[in-house]
């Protein structure tokens, strides 16, 4: 090779050389992520801790000096009904007297009761007017006295079987059911009908035993109704009520205890519907709180990511109470006010440029 050649050759290799060190140093350069994210606010708030359970409503039983708000109408005697004064539906007061019994073997014995009466009290009279002027002996006064007194109890015998026919109303309510129809035959102690008061109804759960250690008298309790065609669950009004009654035993076969809340006359649930609800068991306020989807849990603990700017920087807290969406942290550096990510919290690094959308 030529002499003249070697400058060539090594100026070639040397733009060669800076070339690649160019495009090397351009792969090595720094590339900034912008990751799409939501944002919400840390806020100060009242979290509520629940019990949550599911029950029946039913009419209020007998408690607290107060009879039973239902009574199932029996038949005291059997016989054959002969008249119905209610309809299913009907609101009735108490004493209203709703079916009748056929009266006419009791009518009998009524009628022959009054003609014993009277017939021992003519008798009666007689002796008297004869005892006024001693023409009679003590002994036969005393027996038309007694015979008098007997016939009367004889009477009033006749009339209460009489009167236990017409069957009344034992309490104000309305009625919720008819089992027999006129003609039918009853036998003793059948159920003729339902009576329910239904201003008196309260909601029968059953909590799980561990759960009912937090429970007391006077929680507040709140309702939710069945959803209807159309509606969302999450629209439906709540219905407020009270804890007034925790059983003293545990059920064994099912570890729950009864607890019984209060009902709102006028609340539109009907007796026998099933409800769901949940008892008011702490009250924490003026918590710091974040949207639950902000919190990320992992093994090694719990973060947030603050936004500073375009910037977001997780950091470590302590979650606490959860009350529906709000979930109460602690942690230092953190302020009411303060800008967290929510969606989009999941997977964000450490330190991270963001892009917030609405």
């Amino acid at each position: 090779m030529k002499p003249a050649a070697w400058p060539k050759i090594t100026m070639l290799a040397a733009c060669t050389l800076m070339q690649a060190a160019t495009l090397q140093a351009a792969d090595e350069t720094e590339v900034v992520t912008e990751v799409a994210v939501q944002t919400g606010k840390i806020t100060r708030a009242t979290l509520h801790r629940y019990v949550m359970a599911y029950g029946m409503v039913e009419p209020v039983p007998a408690m607290n000096g107060k009879p039973a708000a239902s009574s199932k109408i029996a038949a005291p005697i059997a016989g054959i009904l002969s008249q119905a004064f209610c309809e299913e539906g009907q609101t009735v007061k108490k004493g209203t007297t709703l079916f009748e019994l056929d009266t006419r073997a009791a009518d009998a014995l009524v009628a022959k009761a009054e003609v014993a009466v009277d017939f021992a009290q003519k008798n009666f009279a007689r002796k008297q007017q004869l005892n006024a002027t001693e023409n009679i002996s003590r002994k036969l006064y005393d027996e038309a006295e007694l015979l008098l007194q007997a016939a009367r109890k004889d009477l009033a015998n006749a009339q209460t079987q009489r009167e236990l026919l017409r069957i009344k109303a034992p309490l104000s309510g309305t009625v919720a059911a008819i089992h027999f129809k006129v003609g039918e035959t009853v036998g003793l102690n059948m159920a003729l009908a339902d009576l329910i008061d239904l201003d008196r109804l309260d909601v029968a759960l059953k909590i799980p035993s561990q759960e009912a250690i937090s429970l007391r008298l006077g929680q507040t309790v709140e309702f939710k109704l069945g959803t209807t065609a159309g509606s969302r669950p999450d629209a439906q009004p709540m219905q407020p009520g009270k804890v007034i009654f925790i059983s003293p035993q545990i059920d064994p076969l099912t570890d729950t205890v009864l607890v019984r809340a209060s009902l709102d006359s006028g609340s539109g649930i009907r007796s026998g519907q099933f409800v769901s609800a949940r008892i008011v068991v702490e009250e924490r306020t003026g918590r710091l709180a974040v949207p639950l989807e902000s919190v990320v849990s992992r093994e090694t603990g719990s973060t947030i990511a603050l936004v500073e700017g375009n910037k977001a920087k997780q950091i470590a807290i302590t979650p606490g109470l959860r009350d529906g969406r709000l979930v109460e942290i602690a942690g230092d550096a953190i302020e009411e006010g303060m800008t967290v990510v929510t969606q989009g919290a999941y997977g964000l690094p450490a330190e991270t440029q963001i892009r917030v959308i609405k």
